[in-house]
């Protein structure tokens, strides 16, 4: 059974169509990127798939949910169950450590301090960040910072990561590893990652690649 399926969305702002019905179908497990050009509708559908915008049509069904149906606080919490985000500019929070970052969304959950703190740490030292779990955002390098992001989306073991331009900040060296890592946490979580990338490397190692072009699915 697919972890997400979206049938026919379409978004519209104002009289600019951006969305023109997409369908798609994702199964658990699979790493799949989305491809296009600047303006394709990549970013847009993936935040429709993530809850953070409401389509104009179609549905979004995650692990068996229609989301639409929910309202707003039963939908928050969903996300923050069931939904992990990393985004291409990582938005810690500089006033607090490693650790602390990764906490917060267990925290909005209402996981317990002392059970939190074990689950990040455990996600942060597999994630090669154990010796940097007091240090500050300022404190670390662009890829240290990219992998708390990561730790942060993955500590609710939420069903699904969605991924926006993850690497797009990065040097060559940080986005080999950040890429290879997403497939390491595939195999270590059985996670699902759903990535919006220009980055032709990622793409070509993903299961499969979705392209989109003005607001519709290509190929």
């Amino acid at each position: 059974m697919a972890i997400i399926e979206a049938s026919n969305i379409s978004k519209s702002f104002g009289s600019l169509q951006v969305l023109k019905g997409i369908t798609v179908s994702i199964q658990p497990g699979e790493i799949v990127t989305i491809v296009g050009a600047s303006g394709a509708g990549k970013t847009t559908f993936l935040q429709i798939t993530g809850t953070l915008l409401k389509p104009s049509g179609g549905d979004v069904v995650i692990n068996r949910t229609r989301v639409g149906n929910l309202k707003d606080k039963d939908l928050a919490r969903f996300r923050n169950k069931h939904i992990g985000f990393v985004f291409q500019f990582h938005h810690l929070l500089p006033e607090f450590t490693a650790l602390e970052n990764v906490c917060i969304p267990a925290f909005i959950a209402g996981t317990s301090r002392t059970e939190a703190m074990k689950r990040s740490r455990e996600i942060l030292e597999f994630l090669a960040l154990g010796h940097r779990l007091d240090h500050k955002p300022h404190e670390l390098s662009g890829g240290e910072q990219q992998r708390v992001a990561v730790a942060r989306a993955l500590v609710n073991n939420p069903d699904v990561v969605l991924a926006d331009e993850p690497s797009g900040n990065l040097d060559s060296h940080n986005k080999k590893e950040l890429h290879e890592l997403f497939f390491t946490l595939r195999n270590k979580y059985n996670q699902t990652f759903v990535i919006v990338t220009h980055d032709k490397d990622l793409a070509g190692m993903s299961d499969r690649t979705i392209t989109m072009h003005d607001g519709l699915l290509v190929g």
